[in-house]
């Protein structure tokens, strides 16, 4: 019998949560729903308990080690991850499991931003221009399109759950799955699905600004993680061009005179020329980890796939 786990991360959802629930149950009745609660100070928990939903505790505040704790923990053929703020639409469920059911996706995304809903319905300032930053950085890194990075209502297979690292504690972990998707060469669908703002009295826990610096600091220990060589041939480039600029000057005048006056240029300039090629040998070097890294997790990708099929064979 197919599993399938409804995954709900909530703090102090207590107005939406049970709604968001019955919701779920009504479109999949066979599902299990698991609420964990990141230590809310209202009554989050006794209403997904009343609601027959499965609840546990994550003591570590944050979303990324909710999530971290869900996948680690949990069992099923089929995930499905959204927020406990009832703005997904639970009848979508259906879409975004299709793909997963029909080995066609191992992640798929609940595109909010193609029909417009997101921008219709989202009143905080800024979200909108957050969003659209981040997939343009992130789809320039990958030269790839994908429409919304940063939505909460995912469904997953238990291979991306189960050889998914959780590095982020925070809200930057929809943009390290992405990332992480793209980079391993998993199978990614994108799902239109609508998107509606929180009821009024519910508050979003998400700060603009302090989680975006977070989201794109993400993005940039990433990028230096997964593509090495690109990340350190940037500054390399920096480097060699500040070297250029402060040297020019300075090589001009002894081809000219035979004589070197501006001494601390000098050292400046050989200086950022020195910093410059080592980036560029810590570039190629970190390239070669890199690879062999990505070798090693195809192999115990391939381990751990033949395990989950064993297991449902079995």
């Amino acid at each position: 019998m197919e599993r399938i786990a409804i995954l709900l991360p909530c703090y102090n959802e207590e107005q939406t949560i049970g709604k968001v629930i019955d919701d779920f149950k009504k479109e999949l009745p066979d599902s299990t729903i698991y609420v964990y609660d990141n230590n809310s100070s209202d009554r989050t928990s006794e209403v997904a308990k009343e609601h027959g939903a499965i609840v546990r505790m994550e003591w570590r505040q944050g979303k990324g080690n909710v999530v971290r704790s869900m996948f680690r923990e949990i069992d099923a053929d089929i995930y499905v991850m959204a927020d406990g703020d009832d703005t997904y639409p639970p009848e979508y469920v259906h879409d975004l499991i299709r793909p997963i059911r029909e080995q066609k996706a191992n992640m798929t995304i609940g595109d909010r931003l193609s029909n417009g809903t997101y921008y219709d319905e989202n009143k905080r300032q800024f979200h909108g221009f957050g969003n659209r930053l981040v997939k343009g950085l992130i789809n320039r890194l990958y030269k790839d399109d994908i429409t919304d990075i940063m939505t909460g209502y995912r469904a997953f297979d238990q291979l991306f759950v189960k050889s998914m690292p959780v590095m982020s504690s925070g809200f930057a972990i929809e943009t390290e799955m992405s990332i992480h998707s793209l980079d391993k060469k998993f199978l990614l669908k994108e799902v239109p699905v609508d998107y509606r703002d929180r009821p009024e009295g519910s508050e979003s826990k998400l700060n603009t600004f302090s989680d975006g610096m977070k989201v794109l600091r993400m993005i940039f220990t990433l990028f230096k993680e997964y593509k090495p060589f690109v990340f350190f041939s940037l500054w390399t480039l920096v480097l060699i061009v500040l070297g250029l600029i402060v040297g020019v000057p300075v090589i001009s005048e002894f081809v000219n005179t035979g004589y070197v006056s501006k001494i601390p240029s000098a050292i400046l300039a050989t200086g950022f020329m020195i910093l410059g090629v080592l980036c560029f040998a810590c570039g190629l070097i970190l390239d070669v980890m890199s690879a062999t890294n990505r070798k090693q997790y195809e192999l115990e990708l391939n381990h751990l796939y033949n395990r989950i099929r064993g297991n449902q064979d079995d």
